[in-house]
């Protein structure tokens, strides 16, 4: 093949995959000072955050739960560069259920409109369980995740004190619903399963997708001994990147950190590496 077919080839395939990326579809609003699309994915509500300038190869960062709460590092991110991306399907606690409906938009959102395959997650609260079980299942499709005050095993919540598995305050009626959507048929095959976080470390682990966990060591709805503290000690054992600011008598809220630098340095090095 000369020199000139190849670069008439290679043009081609470039053009073809700017013609792919389609432009962003839905409502229209503005999310602090940036272009916010609603739309719908699979039947499930969706929102896309659009930076200003993106950075080269559209890298996205993919909340796991709760859309706007605690924001500051997410819109840090999209100010320096990054997609902000959202996909509700609430009361699915991660569950299979909750992954296919992921697996349809990160198909979307990469097929469709360019952004890249591994986007980065953060994990607030429950969002652990969406995001850690999501990794578990693709690490191919995982950059980096930021687990804030997350949940990492449903037996410390919603269950703890009230089902006898924790020490936390828990919630009898999230218990239900994570039941109902893992299609457990009771509580012990809920208690007997494995379908953790904290038990699913070793595939993460053998991919080297850093995690970062930030929480506090006084959390009395989601404590850290039944939950971040065993995810550092596992994924470490592992021999897995992985590093942690510990909010000295901290409880649940609020999530976050004042400086938001580590989380954005976080995610621009987990980049920079892959």
């Amino acid at each position: 093949m000369t020199p000139f077919i190849r670069f008439s080839c290679l043009t081609m395939l470039l053009t073809a995959g700017v013609a792919q990326s389609k432009p962003w579809e839905g409502t229209k609003t503005n999310w602090n000072g940036f272009s916010r699309y609603d739309f719908k994915s699979d039947g499930h509500p969706a929102i896309v955050v659009v930076p200003e300038k993106p950075l080269a190869g559209n890298p996205w960062i993919w909340r796991g739960e709760f859309f706007g709460a605690f924001a500051d590092a997410d819109i840090a991110l999209v100010k320096s560069g990054w997609h902000l991306a959202y996909v509700q399907v609430p009361d699915l606690f991660g569950s299979p259920k909750a992954i296919k409906a992921w697996e349809i938009f990160h198909e979307a959102m990469v097929r469709d409109h360019g952004l890249h395959q591994r986007p980065g997650l953060i994990g607030l609260s429950r969002g652990g369980l969406y995001c850690m079980n999501w990794a578990a299942a693709h690490p191919e499709h995982t950059l980096a995740v930021y687990l804030d005050n997350a949940v990492c095993d449903f037996k410390s919540w919603p269950g703890g004190k009230p089902k006898g598995l924790g020490t936390g305050k828990g919630s009898p009626a999230e218990w239900n619903k994570m039941l109902k959507a893992f299609d457990f048929p009771s509580d012990d095959a809920a208690k007997a399963s494995k379908a953790n976080p904290v038990d699913n470390l070793a595939p993460l682990a053998k991919a080297k997708i850093p995690l970062l966990l930030v929480y506090g060591d006084a959390d009395t709805v989601v404590p850290s001994t039944e939950n971040s503290d065993i995810v550092f000690d596992r994924y470490k054992a592992l021999g897995a990147p992985i590093e942690r600011i510990v909010k000295p008598g901290q409880d649940h809220h609020p999530h976050g950190l004042k400086d938001v630098a580590p989380v954005v340095a976080f995610f621009n090095q987990a980049l920079a590496t892959k």
